[in-house]
């Protein structure tokens, strides 16, 4: 190896200062540039002035989107103190602003229990915006002080004489960082309704100038209002919402419970407000203690006789929705953006005041005790009796005989970084598919009709449909508690239907099906939606383009003349041979695919969204359709 010349000297060592990091890598600090990293500027204010409530200061806080694409979030707190700060030199609220890793809840004297433990949160939304002004109401006076970039314009200036105490951070998102600087006022109303649930007796508001709209959030019965928010547009087996609540050394922890009779699991979990989208430690101590109460109490009642055996975790919570809110002093959460609690602790006093609290409700409450253990049979029967089909959908290997399903025309390649299995509406388009792919790398699996709707039905039942046993049987990976991703066959699976309303119907079975009961694929990146042409221009007999959208066809029609060109609208796969199917959707130089994300900030209105337009229930479905017809263009007749 020829070895070259490196003038490697200390003067190549790059340090950067103040906020400067923040600046030259944002997404280390708010996850992205995207209009997620965006909401999450605003996340990190309205969290400071949630600190402040949980402190005992502080009962309204104002959030306002102005029309110059500004924000500003107002509270009456104790306001940001502004006396100079003993080891920077500078003002308190400079020092907050500029300084990472400065703030009052390092330790216990300020606030006993915080989100932000880190210290980066408003000197990082200072950083990343255009300007900022903080306003300060305290000792009787109001300060305010200006910043540009994270880099100050001003002292600290002393205003009027004012009542009150509180503090005003008001800035405008700089367009050099993010990819877009327009809030969402819906990704926003979700936010500060889910805070109000978490912090009974707190008043948020948020006002909109852009449409001149208000709203007020304001939930007196706190995480119980919020189970029923959730289950509003389902059928709960239970009137009431099981409620505990229990403080342990320094931790307070609220779970609020409440089954339906869906199928499925809705459990949501907060550690000082901050939704943990990977769970943690009180997460499992929530899951031990129900599990282990409901199997304790159904012995002791004689539901669950002797020689039967215990009920699983899985069994106990079909159909529950519960949130599961801990507090405590010093959170420790596995990386800056807090998706999952660490603390060991926490498991034992979730687990203990959990137990404790369900044992006395059930004893209590004879006849929901009985329901819910009732339906936890129900799932454990279904769940044995789905375990010999369950086990029929198992990978092949070696030691295991059981076929791949008969009309999948497998691929050679079985490196999953290159292989992908289409996902076909029917024999048709399977058939064209089929002739078009590359063998190679591409496996092609056809499905017969509209699969089950699986948001209607119980394990069992789904492992009976052919058409699901065939795809976790490509697939390799189980489902459900027995998925593992180890198994995967296929790097991409790619839903390739008509692009006509029955199509979208079918892709919308599918996703709901991948989303309750595969839910990793989507998670890990594996799940796609091919976009086939919907016409195709044509001179002659020859097609010279494809259109992807009603714009596109427009757009050539303003800039090319129409001439004798005719266009072939395409309704159906199968309509279009084998050559056309791969140059336009199959090739992986050409082709158009959409990957499906799960955002887990929206959580909740994406397991809503399921419910409604998937669920039993017909009246939240008509509402939904009703409320949303105005929006609805080219409906094939």
């Amino acid at each position: 190896m020829t070895e070259q010349n490196r003038n490697y000297t200390a003067k190549d060592i790059q340090v950067l200062e103040g906020l400067e990091p923040v600046r030259l890598r944002p997404g280390m600090y708010i996850g992205s540039t995207s209009a997620t990293g965006l909401h999450h500027l605003v996340y990190e204010v309205v969290d400071n002035s949630i600190d402040e409530a949980l402190a005992g200061v502080c009962d309204t806080i104002n959030v306002e989107i102005h029309k110059d694409g500004s924000l500003s979030v107002i509270d009456n707190g104790s306001g940001i103190p502004v006396d100079k700060h003993p080891k920077t030199g500078i003002s308190a609220l400079e020092t907050v602003l500029t300084k990472l890793h400065a703030g009052g809840k390092f330790d216990n004297s300020a606030y006993k229990v915080s989100g932000g433990l880190h210290g980066v949160g408003v000197s990082v939304v200072n950083a990343l915006s255009e300007w900022l002004v903080a306003t300060v109401h305290r000792d009787g006076y109001e300060y305010s002080q200006k910043f540009e970039r994270g880099i100050k314009v001003c002292d600290i200036d002393k205003g009027k004489k004012i009542k009150g105490t509180g503090t005003k951070i008001h800035f405008k998102p700089d367009p050099q960082i993010f990819d877009t600087v327009i809030f969402e006022k819906d990704v926003l109303v979700r936010r500060f309704r889910e805070m109000a649930f978490l912090n009974k007796g707190i008043t948020i508001t948020l006002r909109d100038d852009r449409d001149d709209t208000d709203e007020t959030f304001y939930y007196e019965g706190g995480i119980k209002s919020f189970v029923e928010y959730i289950n509003r547009k389902k059928t709960p087996i239970h009137e009431d919402v099981i409620y505990v609540e229990g403080k342990r050394e320094e931790s307070e922890v609220e779970v609020a419970i409440q089954y339906t009779d869906s199928y499925s699991e809705n459990v949501i979990s907060f550690a000082n407000n901050i939704h943990t989208t990977e769970g943690g430690t009180h997460l499992s101590g929530f899951r031990s203690a129900l599990t282990r109460c409901i199997n304790d109490y159904g012995r002791s009642k004689n539901i669950i006789k002797e020689k039967e055996e215990n009920l699983s975790g899985e069994d106990v919570r079909e159909g529950i929705t519960a949130i599961v809110s801990i507090k405590l002093f010093s959170p420790q959460f596995e990386g800056q953006t807090k998706a999952k609690l660490g603390n060991g602790e926490s498991r034992g006093i979730v687990d203990s005041i959990l137990y404790e609290g369900i044992a006395t409700y059930l004893e209590e409450h004879p006849q929901t005790g009985k329901n819910i253990i009732e339906k936890a049979l129900s799932s454990q029967r279904a769940r044995m009796a789905a375990r010999k089909a369950r086990d029929l959908t198992r990978k092949r290997s070696i030691l295991d005989n059981t076929p791949l399903p008969g009309k999948l025309a497998d691929c050679s390649e079985t490196d999953i970084e290159v292989n992908e299995i289409y996902l076909v509406e029917g024999d048709s388009a399977g058939g064209s598919a089929k002739s078009g792919r590359d063998s190679t790398f591409q496996a092609i699996l056809p499905l017969r009709g509209k699969i089950l709707n699986i948001e209607k039905a119980r394990l069992d039942r789904i492992l009976n449909s052919d058409e699901i046993k065939a795809m976790i049987t490509a697939f390799g990976t189980g489902i459900g508690q027995e998925f593992s991703l180890d198994n995967l066959r296929y790097g991409k699976i790619i839903i390739m239907t008509d692009a006509d309303v029955d199509g979208a119907h079918i892709m919308t079975l599918l996703l709901t099906f991948f989303y309750r009961f595969m839910r990793p694929l989507i998670e890990n990146g594996h799940v796609y939606i091919a976009q086939p042409p919907l016409y195709g221009i044509i001179r002659g007999t020859k097609v010279i383009r494809y259109c992807y959208s009603d714009d596109e066809l427009d757009q050539y029609f303003r800039e090319n003349e129409r001439g004798h060109l005719k266009i072939q609208r395409y309704k159906g796969l199968g309509e279009m041979n084998a050559e056309d199917l791969w140059s336009t959707t199959m090739d992986p130089d050409n082709r158009v695919l959409l990957r499906v994300n799960i955002d887990e900030e929206n959580k909740i209105s994406i397991d809503e969204t399921f419910s409604v337009l998937m669920g039993e229930k017909v009246e939240p479905r008509r509402e939904f359709i009703e409320e949303n017809a105005r929006y609805v263009k080219n409906i094939d007749a």
